[in-house]
């Protein structure tokens, strides 16, 4: 009984963190090493997977995460929500970012629909100059 279990899991969480051939995020209006202004826009930039607002998990679709000075997070792991940590759940594709200013590390992180990050794949990370 027990293992049925644990195997029905494994197949829920092989959808739940599948991620197609190929599919990535980028940022869509920066490059890694720009100089900007704060408040700054970021448009996230995916392609092959959905985004689709946070609450239940739909193979191929999440939302999107930046995590200032931070590093993405392992396949599966949570994203933690707190001040470095910023949630998209609304399903947004684009932010305004208020920045101090010196150099920051910007790491777009996509997730599922309950939080876990689709790992290394489906992050990005640009270091900006904030005048």
């Amino acid at each position: 009984h027990m293992h049925e279990h644990g195997a029905m899991e494994e197949g829920a969480n092989a959808e739940a963190l599948y991620v197609p051939e190929g599919a990535r995020v980028f940022f869509a209006n920066i490059k890694d090493g720009d100089t900007v202004t704060s408040p700054m826009l970021v448009q996230f930039g995916i392609e092959g997977m959905e985004v689709k607002p946070a609450g239940e998990i739909v193979k191929g679709t999440g939302h999107h995460h930046i995590i200032v000075d931070g590093a993405a997070e392992p396949l599966g792991t949570v994203v933690p929500a707190d001040e470095t940590h910023i949630h998209f759940g609304g399903g947004q594709t684009e932010t305004e970012l208020t920045l101090t200013p010196g150099k920051h590390t910007l790491t777009m992180q996509f997730a599922n629909g309950i939080h876990q990050s689709f790992g290394p794949q489906m992050s990005a990370v640009v270091t900006v100059f904030v005048k």
